[in-house]
C-alpha cells in the first residue's frame, strides 16, 4: 500500500505508515507489558508470535487483514498499531483493531486514529460496516468506540479464549452514512 493510499492522522502527536517487520521489537516491547494486554485478547509468548502476522499483512488478497504503524511525528517511534481484521470485500465489512503504548494513553490518540480509519474505510475502501469486538473489561476502548459514534449491538458470551480463559466481549458497529 502506497503512503498516498493510507489514512491520514490529524492528531498532532502521531502519524500513520505501513507496519514493517522491523517494527516487531518496538511493537512487542509494549505488548509484553501486562498492563497493555490485560484487557485484550493478545497472548504473546515471545516476539516470534508476532512474525506470522506480518505475512498476513503483506498479502495482496482483498480479504487479508491490514495493519498500520502509529508513530510519533517527532522521531518516528512506534507507539501503536491499527488496522482491519475479518475484511469481507463481498459484504463490504471489516473489524477494526488497535493497540497503543502507555506513553500515549490519555492524549486522544486512540480516538483520533480510530476516526481516521473509519473515514478511510468508508470513503476509500467503500466499506458499509466497521465493527469492533471488545473484551468487556476494556473500558478505555469502549469509551473510544462510543466517542467515535459506534453503537453497541450485542454481548458475546465466551467469545474468545483469553490466555486460557473464556472472555466475554461487547460487539460494536458503525455504519457508513450514519452519523
Amino acid at each position: 500500500m502506497k503512503p498516498a493510499d493510507l489514512p491520514c492522522s490529524t492528531h498532532p502527536l502521531v502519524t500513520l505508515r505501513p507496519l514493517e517487520r522491523s517494527d516487531a521489537p518496538a511493537w512487542y516491547a509494549y505488548l509484553a507489558d501486562p498492563v497493555v494486554v490485560e484487557h485484550t485478547s493478545w497472548d504473546l509468548r515471545g516476539i516470534d508470535d508476532l512474525q506470522a502476522n506480518f505475512d498476513d499483512y503483506a498479502s495482496a488478497q482483498p480479504a487479508s487483514p491490514m495493519r498500520l504503524a502509529v508513530v510519533l511525528r517527532d522521531g518516528g517511534q512506534l507507539v501503536g498499531t491499527i488496522g482491519f481484521n475479518a475484511i469481507s470485500p463481498q459484504h463490504r465489512t471489516a473489524e477494526i483493531a488497535y493497540d497503543l503504548a502507555p506513553a500515549v494513553w490519555g492524549q486522544g490518540v486512540a480516538t483520533s486514529i480510530v476516526q481516521s480509519m473509519l473515514d478511510w474505510g468508508f470513503q476509500r475502501l467503500g466499506l458499509l460496516r466497521i465493527q469492533a469486538t471488545v473484551l468487556e473489561s476494556n473500558e478505555r476502548s469502549l469509551r473510544v468506540l462510543e466517542r467515535c459514534a459506534f453503537e453497541r449491538e450485542g454481548y458475546l458470551r465466551s467469545y474468545r479464549q483469553i490466555r486460557g480463559r473464556s472472555g466475554n466481549f461487547w460487539l460494536y458497529a458503525r455504519l457508513a452514512g450514519v452519523p
